[in-house]
């Protein structure tokens, strides 16, 4: 379940837009309108249940109890705050609060600092992030404070861009833009309170990869100011798995039913490309009547969600609604294009491709789907062209690195391929298929050892994925390691489907090898059960067949009535076993014959006697 959208959570929507395009998190604010816009006209215009005077203010209030969540809100001419009160659990981070005098002096700031705040604002948005540092200088209030340590980071980061792209395709370049500002930063906020603050702090250390810490501060952060949608990305981006997602949800400032906690759920599972039916089933329920009906947003996270489930039917029924609600929006257009490709939708991808192109050419995820575009058409070259601006546009875009290393392995250019792989690592060693991809690559060179190891990396973040364990037993069994080949196949059966077949033919043949014949035919059974029970026809599976008949008849089996049950159906098929099977029908027969005489013979002599 899922608390209902009320005026209260109305409210603080509309606060999260004002308060995070304020402070420049372009991103964040865009999240909380699309979601605001999401709700019926009748429930927008609701009024907070709870409204009472109280001094105008973007930092949150003194809460009414250990267990409130304060949310301010604003409207024009008039100053009030609304109070959601919500059940939080006993290890959450505190709630801040200010006493009300240290509020009113925050609230003098900022009138004072107005004019500085909207003159930074406008340079931000122009990236001259050092004016905008220096036009805030005589400023006091938290919110220009907060600008001017936003504004030096970006500064920092354009900086260290600029460096790294100066050693480019040369030794000494890092994997990853060096910015050497980030330890400076993070002493300017280290001891921060306010919610921003703790927001800027959090990032800071993620981007040093103190975890824990950024972790820490990320919560405290929710705590002061849960509709900051940017504190929540950086969260998930401190997570390397689902289990961690799991122990972390009860250390949230909020209940697991809040929409917020929900919709992190779901967008960091995506992100880890684990996510499972439940996260279904809460897309299903935010897009519920009473929550966000209309989110195309919400809609996205559902879309992707089924993509990584593998229903690539339902995906593409669901990216093509919110294309028609919306036919101009960019997000996550590559995931669509990567659903496009994969069921060979070429027309569909076509038309996708032109329309976007002529839409915004500089977008990477654009580039992504023109990229695939050329890729369906064999076309490797060109789609590596656009892979390669795709991360032009954006060097941390992994899916851009990932599907240019593809093109390289289908050009069997190993080497690039690595290259582009190891990119991807770079940018999120948390995602399974650049390790993946790099355990292709080594394949291609037949260095099955390196192979093995990265598909290990990859099999680390995705357990039950299929391929992956079978990727690793052709690698096993090509370093003539029949055992560890067989273990790999059978963890492969765990996610496979009830119905499949291959796995098992590949487990008969290892035993087989190794001269196990009842563990061979018990594999090769199965495969004879599920085919018969497809109603397929004989010639599917009358190897197998074949070879459950010779167990029982050469290798010691026992059960020859079966076995002649088997040949004489394979004899009576148009299968290519037939010649065999009729040869082995004949001794079969002929060795069924002579214990019957022998039984008779037996029989006679017990009755002389």
């Amino acid at each position: 379940m899922a608390l209902p959208v009320d005026g209260d959570i109305v409210a603080a929507l509309r606060d999260a837009v004002r308060d995070c395009s304020d402070r420049g998190l372009s991103y964040a604010s865009k999240w909380a309108s699309e979601l605001l816009l999401a709700l019926p006209a009748s429930r927008r215009q609701s009024q907070p249940h709870a409204v009472e005077p109280l001094f105008e203010t973007t930092t949150p209030a003194r809460p009414r109890s250990p267990h409130s969540v304060t949310f301010t809100s604003r409207t024009p001419g008039a100053a009030s705050t609304s109070t959601i009160t919500q059940p939080r659990y006993k290890h959450a981070p505190p709630m801040l609060s200010q006493d009300p005098i240290i509020q009113k002096q925050e609230l003098d700031w900022e009138a004072e600092d107005e004019d500085f705040v909207r003159t930074a604002r406008s340079f931000i948005e122009t990236r001259e992030f050092l004016r905008a540092v220096h036009w805030l200088q005589p400023c006091k209030s938290s919110k220009a404070r907060f600008l001017s340590i936003y504004s030096q980071y970006l500064a920092s980061e354009k900086k260290a861009l600029r460096d790294w792209y100066k050693l480019d395709n040369t030794r000494q370049q890092p994997a990853v833009p060096v910015n050497a500002s980030l330890l400076d930063l993070l002493d300017i906020v280290k001891h921060a309170t306010d919610p921003w603050l703790l927001f800027l702090k959090a990032l800071f250390l993620r981007r040093l990869s103190r975890r824990e810490e950024a972790i820490e501060s990320a919560l405290l952060s929710i705590a002061g100011y849960p509709w900051n949608w940017s504190i929540w990305m950086v969260l998930g981006e401190c997570l390397g798995d689902g289990e961690e997602l799991s122990s972390l949800l009860p250390l949230l400032p909020l209940p697991p039913t809040h929409p917020l906690v929900q919709l992190f759920q779901i967008k960091t599972l995506n992100s880890l490309n684990s996510p499972t039916d439940n996260e279904l089933g809460l897309c299903d329920r935010l897009l519920a009547e009473d929550s966000f009906p209309r989110s195309l947003w919400i809609m996205s996270l559902r879309a992707c969600v089924l993509y990584y489930l593998h229903d690539f039917g339902q995906a593409e029924v669901q990216f093509k609604k919110i294309l028609a609600i919306d036919p101009y929006r960019i997000d996550d257009i590559d995931i669509y294009s990567n659903i496009l490709y994969v069921t060979e939708n070429s027309l569909l991808l076509s038309k996708l491709a032109h329309d976007f192109l002529a839409l915004d050419k500089d977008r990477p995820e654009v580039c992504c789907l023109v990229g695939n575009y050329y890729s369906l058409r064999t076309e490797h070259e060109k789609a590596i062209k656009y892979f390669r601006r795709a991360t032009q546009l954006d060097r941390t875009y992994l899916s851009a690195w990932t599907l240019m290393g593809h093109e390289y392995v289908e050009l069997k250019n190993s080497h690039a391929a690595i290259e582009a792989y190891r990119k991807a690592v770079d940018v999120n060693r948390k995602d399974y298929r650049a390790w993946y991809g790099l355990g292709q690559a080594y394949e291609l060179l037949s260095m099955h050892e390196y192979a093995l190891h990265y598909y290990q990396r990859a099999t680390a973040l995705r357990p039950y994925d299929v391929r992956i364990w079978q990727a690793q037993a052709i690698c096993y069994e090509e370093m003539r390691q029949t055992r560890e080949a067989i273990e790999c196949l059978k963890r492969a059966l765990i996610g496979a489907d009830s119905r499949e077949t291959t796995i098992h033919l590949k487990l008969a043949r290892l035993y087989a090898d190794l001269e196990e014949h009842d563990e061979c035919a018990a594999y090769h059974q199965r495969v004879i059960e599920v085919c018969r029970a497809d109603n397929k026809p004989v010639t599917e599976y009358a190897k197998s067949a074949l070879q459950v008949a010779r167990y029982h008849f050469q290798y010691g089996g026992g059960d020859l009535q079966l076995a002649k049950q088997y040949l004489e159906t394979i004899a009576s098929s148009n299968a290519e076993e037939v010649g065999f099977a009729t040869d082995l029908l004949k001794r079969l027969r002929a060795h069924l014959a002579r214990m019957e005489a022998q039984k008779l013979s037996a029989g006679a002599d017990v009755e002389g006697k």
